[in-house]
């Protein structure tokens, strides 16, 4: 079965492209994905498995595919939202939507999920088992489409889920792992001071909310460099200080807002303590009343090792001709909502390099000029197929 699937997919290789580009065309944004939801639930008409819409959140689908034989059912998963982004590529396949641009690698994920799918049903018999395909909404704005599919209960049955993201960070044909903590988690905050509006001349009136909130933008980042272990993963970003008043006015309230990220649970804790210890402190020292607004968004994906090792060996063991490299990449800064099924089931979320042909350097994802090397979406397929594979023993 192995190198029927790898054919077949090989020949397919245009069609994963042309869906890509229709997808990117027609981006949609988080939570708003209805005509895209329409597009993939339209794919499998037809087709021997069972479909479910709008599952959790939003536009959330799980296609089913029986094996011929009973067994352990394992999940793929991919998201197909997008990013609110002017589009800046130059690309003749550009977004047809103004100010949303599938700037991530959504749309790719999407492709080559779909036909992979398609040659999987028409082998399903050949598969001791159960495989769910899961479609996902929303992975881009909290609070995200996964946690809403895994608390559904319809992937209860799941012994392992995978997933691959589009990175550049090397040529096509390279793909990376990394076991463990793999993509920080993350929380977001918002701070509203309170204090008691005056005239400029006569500060002893009034109680300056402008001071009291700048202490606070100072005293937050003593958190990451006296208060986490050298060797933990912790950032926090004032992103937003909303103090605009007038020259002369001593301001009698302020907000911020921030984005807090961190590499384990453990240290999600720790900052979240500290925190709400900080702003107690400001309203002791400045005599300010505070509200604090305190919301952990993704946790940190953690990849089970056992299975990430096996995925690497796997594709090692490949010698496939689009397939050149397997390597260990690092762990990564940004968060993903994958993270909330790999809290439940062993997880394995891998990468697919993609950066385009004669790139030196090339933009990052949720960059308007982001762009990928589209054979890397055949590299997607192939992979994900051979650890399809590998995990139900099929030659």
């Amino acid at each position: 079965m192995r190198k029927q699937l790898m054919d077949m997919l090989e020949a397919r290789k245009d069609e994963i492209i042309q869906i890509r580009r229709y997808l990117h065309e027609n981006p949609e944004l988080s939570f708003k994905e209805e005509k895209t939801a329409q597009y993939i639930a339209d794919f499998y008409q037809g087709k021997d498995v069972d479909v479910q819409t709008n599952v959790g959140n939003g536009y959330g689908i799980i296609v089913t595919i029986k094996g011929g034989k009973p067994g352990k059912t394992i999940g793929l998963r991919a998201d197909f939202d997008a990013l609110p982004i002017v589009e800046e590529a130059d690309v003749p396949f550009k977004s047809k939507n103004e100010g949303v641009m599938h700037a991530c690698g959504h749309d790719g994920h999407t492709a080559y999920l779909l036909v992979l799918a398609d040659c999987i049903i028409q082998l399903k018999d050949s598969i001791p088992g159960t495989i769910k395909i899961i479609h996902q909404h929303a992975e881009e704005v909290p609070p995200g489409g996964a946690k809403s599919i895994v608390e559904s209960g319809l992937i209860d049955d799941l012994d392992a889920v995978y997933g691959i993201h589009l990175l550049p960070m090397g040529p096509a044909g390279v793909v990376g792992y990394h076991a463990g903590y793999s993509f920080n988690g993350r929380a977001y905050f918002k701070l509203k001071v309170q204090g008691v509006g005056g005239h400029g001349s006569s500060p002893h009136l009034a109680n300056d909310a402008i001071v009291a909130g700048s202490h606070f933008v100072t005293a937050v980042q003593t958190i990451i460099s006296r208060r986490l272990n050298p060797f933990d993963v912790g950032v926090i970003t004032i992103g937003s200080f909303d103090g605009k008043g007038t020259f002369n006015v001593i301001k009698d309230s302020v907000e911020l807002e921030g984005d807090i990220r961190y590499m384990t649970v453990e240290t999600k804790e720790k900052i979240e303590k500290e925190v709400r210890r900080l702003v107690k402190g400001l309203e002791e020292e400045f005599g300010v009343t505070c509200e604090l607004t305190y919301e952990p968004d993704y946790p940190p994906l953690y990849n089970n090792p056992e299975l990430t090792e096996q995925v690497a060996q796997s594709l090692r063991s490949m010698n496939d001709k689009d397939i050149k490299e397997v390597k260990e990449f690092p762990a990564l800064p940004p968060s993903e909502d994958f993270a909330y099924y790999a809290e439940k089931f062993p997880a394995c979320f891998f990468y697919i390099a993609c950066s385009p042909k004669g790139v030196e350097n090339p933009y990052f994802n949720h960059h308007p000029k982001f762009d990928i090397d589209e054979d890397a979406l055949l590299v997607a397929a192939k992979s994900v197929g051979q650890v399809v594979c590998s995990y139900y023993e099929l030659d």
